[in-house]
């Protein structure tokens, strides 16, 4: 049985004083819950504070992107190994916002995947599709490109230590996530699609659900066969909420 993994995605927030707040009652919240995983991904200046903070619990640190290239001459970038020099070990590749903000492609995000890999970080590979391309029944096509970008440079076998995410992007902050149905019909798309190259990547690869991901829906998108925990945007951010996410995924692994 695959185990959950619950990432928080702290995005561009946090402070010294209430990101320590934050992290010591996240290390208490969790520390009794032993069947799934747990992450933060917070900002570059945070990551030396996280590895002070987390390191001896059971909750893991990253970060929420990376430069593909490494000892070169660009001006304000982070190199694979610069993280793992601060123990970090997840990092975030792909993310929606890097796309549509930061004009990241299929291309540029699969090589930040692969400099990730290299570097013995494990790549949280985010997907999605917009709410236009989901209304024009896009969305296979869409999440389809997005993975082959992956195994189509690289093959299949790099999946078996990558983390898969399906991030729709109508659904990331806007309070309208996907249903469990909707998400599990997406997820089990990918994983059909992994399988196509290699079925026994395909059944153990975790695949990660994010968009309005909260303590109201999270046992019931975690129940779905293909939903292997969650990318958390802002119910990271809040302990309480953040430890019940954590807890229903912890729960569905117990029972399952």
């Amino acid at each position: 049985m695959r185990r959950k993994l619950v990432v928080g995605n702290w995005k561009m927030n946090g402070r010294i004083a209430q990101n320590q707040a934050l992290l010591e009652a996240l290390k208490v919240g969790v520390k009794d819950l032993k069947h799934a995983d747990f992450v933060v991904c917070v900002p570059y200046p945070y990551i030396a504070q996280a590895q002070s903070l987390l390191q001896g619990s059971n909750v893991a640190w990253g970060a929420q992107n990376l430069c593909a290239n490494e000892n070169v001459a660009l001006t304000g970038a982070v190199s694979a190994y610069m993280l793992t020099d601060y123990g970090c070990r997840y990092v975030i590749v792909g993310h929606s916002e890097r796309r549509i903000q930061f004009h990241e492609t299929d291309d540029t995000a699969a090589t930040r995947f692969d400099a990730a890999e290299k570097a013995g970080l494990t790549p949280i590979f985010c997907m999605g599709e917009s709410a236009d391309e989901r209304e024009s029944d896009w969305t296979e096509y869409v999440v389809g490109r997005q993975l082959d970008s992956i195994i189509r440079r690289f093959g299949a076998a790099v999946l078996s230590k990558a983390v898969l995410a399906y991030e729709p992007l109508w659904a990331v902050g806007t309070d309208i996530p996907a249903t469990p149905e909707q998400a599990q019909k997406v997820h089990a798309f990918i994983r059909n699609r992994v399988a196509r190259c290699d079925a026994n990547i395909a059944k153990n690869v975790q695949i990660l659900y994010g968009g309005s991901l909260n303590p109201s829906n999270a046992a019931a998108l975690f129940a779905m066969p293909d939903i292997d925990g969650g990318l958390v945007g802002r119910s990271s951010l809040e302990v309480n909420s953040f430890v019940e996410i954590c807890k229903a995924a912890n729960q569905e692994c117990v029972t399952a």
